[in-house]
Formats: structure tokens, sequence, C-alpha cells
């Protein structure tokens, strides 16, 4: 890690310009470039500091993944390789074993505000989640719209037609999608591109906006609009010990700003979506599932979602009381209401 934060600050060096004397500079990075759906819902975050501090607060982002990496984003930020940063749980190797299995825990939860609302009802009832966030403080959740699946060539018309296909999909529908016959892999986003061109796979689990995003539009032809689940999780946060360096104010103000930062990831996700719909409208064969092929999907995903959390406990996290929490919160279909679940 000492090499990392060594390149990190040669990077920074070479770009640096002097602060003014009463401003305090942080450097937020992110995978993605500016034009991007997530980075434009941070420029966004970028000026509400900027303008909440009267200028007293400047943050400098480093784009397309000119320091963090997918796998290790989480271990970076916690040593200054970035003072705020994009982290990605679901692919972090090691320490995120409830973070990663409680995203298979949302069914009923379709909207961004729902899908948050339950992470935060699970979250206050269970301190694995601040544990394994130790050393990071979280500035925002994001949730996302639901996804389907696009594939290239393969026509996929209901569950049936997924066997044998090789589906990207994240980690907490690798067991769903297997059961369903299919040869599910995980693998960063930022790589789905060139796999699905190189025919390396033959689809992924991924919503609409993805097709402008992600340009996915360019590598595949149809979309199974089955309703998956999606979950939400830590997305952005910063060093607990640049934290601390900071005055009552200034964290007052980051504070204030999570809110801020986590409208503008629901608004730009959601806006991107209606624009990726418009993509496949024209360019894409949208295939609906059956009644009979949602229910048997929404099953096996509840089914697979408490083995998950059950066998936690194989490594001494008690994965069931997020996983009640979720059930129990859930009181309608997208309306979530926390509860006492001990």
């Amino acid at each position: 890690m000492r090499l990392l934060a060594l390149l990190a600050l040669l990077v920074l060096a070479a770009c640096s310009r002097p602060v003014p004397e009463g401003v305090t500079e942080l450097t937020y990075a992110s995978p993605y470039p500016p034009s991007h759906p997530f980075s434009r819902a941070d420029q966004t975050w970028i000026d509400f500091v900027h303008e909440r501090s009267g200028g007293h607060m400047k943050i400098k982002p480093i784009w397309s993944g000119a320091l963090l990496s997918a796998d290790m984003s989480m271990t970076e930020i916690r040593h200054g390789v970035a003072d705020i940063g994009l982290i990605t749980p679901i692919y972090t190797r090691g320490g995120t074993h409830l973070l990663r299995t409680q995203t298979g825990f949302y069914s009923g939860a379709d909207s961004i505000e729902s899908q948050l609302a339950l992470y935060r009802c699970m979250a206050n009832v269970e301190p694995q989640f601040d544990k394994e966030l130790e050393g990071l403080k979280l500035l925002a959740l994001q949730g996302g719209v639901l996804p389907g699946i696009l594939t290239s060539t393969a026509r996929v018309e209901s569950l049936e037609d997924l066997q044998g296909l090789r589906i990207r999909a994240p980690t907490e529908l690798l067991p769903v999608l297997r059961n369903l016959g299919a040869d599910p892999v995980d693998l960063p986003m930022g790589e789905v591109y060139s796999a699905l061109a190189k025919g390396v796979i033959d689809g992924v689990v991924a919503p609409p906006e993805t097709l402008q995003s992600l340009h996915f539009g360019e590598v595949t032809d149809y979309f199974y609009d089955i309703r998956i689940p999606r979950g939400a999780y830590p997305s952005r946060a910063m060093d607990m010990e640049a934290w601390q360096t900071l005055s009552d104010g200034e964290r007052a103000i980051l504070e204030e700003s999570i809110a801020v930062w986590e409208a503008a990831l629901a608004e730009e996700n959601r806006a991107a979506a209606a624009a990726g719909e418009k993509i496949a409208a024209s360019t894409i064969t949208i295939l609906p599932a059956s009644a009979q092929d949602q229910q048997q999907f929404d099953d096996l995903y509840l089914r697979e979602g408490q083995a998950n959390a059950r066998a936690l406990s194989r490594v001494g996290i008690d994965g069931m009381t997020a996983y009640r929490a979720a059930r129990q919160s859930l009181v309608e279909r997208d309306t979530v209401q926390c509860g006492d679940t001990k």
C-alpha cells in the first residue's frame, strides 16, 4: 500500500496548484469519466460543497480510474490514496462479507429511495455494517433502477432460455442464475463491454441506462425484461483520518451533503435509464417476462438471499438479523418502515 500511496502523491504533485490560504482542498477519485451519469452526480455534489462552504472547501476530482481500482478501492481510501472516493464493496477482496451479501435482500424495494431506506434499516440493527466500513466515513449510499438481462446474440424469452448462457451478474445473483442453468460470472462492469464484444460472455444483468452510459447498445441485441431486485450499497466514502482533520463546520457541510449526493445519484440514474429505454426501443429487441417466470425468479431470489444470510454464520457474522430486518421493514411493496427486528 505504500507504493499505492506514493504513486498517488506523484499523480497529485504533477497536476497540483497552490491552495489559497484558508481553503481546504480534498481529492475525490472515481473510476468513471466525467461524462458518466455517476460523475455528473459527483459534480453536483462537488458544486454543492463549494457553494455551501462559501468557497472555503474545494473538491479536486480525479476521474477515469487514475487513482482507484475496483477491487481495492476501500483499502486505497483507508490508506489515503485519495481523501474521498467511489467505493465498490461488492468487488472488494475480503472484509465485506455482509456488505456483499445484503444486496440480495431487496425483493420488493423497487425504487431507489426504498432501497436506501432498506439499507439503513438493516444497518441500524446490525453493527456488522459499520464494522466492515471501519476506517471510512460513509458519504453516500447508492441504489438503482431495476435491471433485466441484456444479451448479445442469444434470444431469451423465458427463464429456460438462460440455460448454458455465460452471464455477468452481481455476487448476490450468481447462485440464482446458477440454479436456472446459466453459467454466471462476476467481473467489474468496466470489463463487460469488451467481454460482450469478444463473445467471452453472452449477456449481462444490467439496467437500460447501460445501453448508453456503458455503450452496451453497441454489443447487445436483446433485453429480457425480467424485474431483478437491486440492492443499495455504500458507494462514496472518505478516509476517516482525513475526516478527523476537518473542522466541525466542514464536517457539518459534508454531513449535509449526503442527502444532496444521494439525490443527485438517483436523479442521474433515472435520467440515464430513461435515455437507455429510448435507445432500447429503437435498437434492440425487448422481450417481456411472463408472470409465471417473474414469480419463479422472485421466489428463487428470496430463497437464495436467506440461504446466503444463514451461510454468513460460517465466518462468525449474523446475517439473519439483517435479512429479517429487510423482510420485516418492507411492509408493502416499495414501502419501507424500520421497526424492532430483534
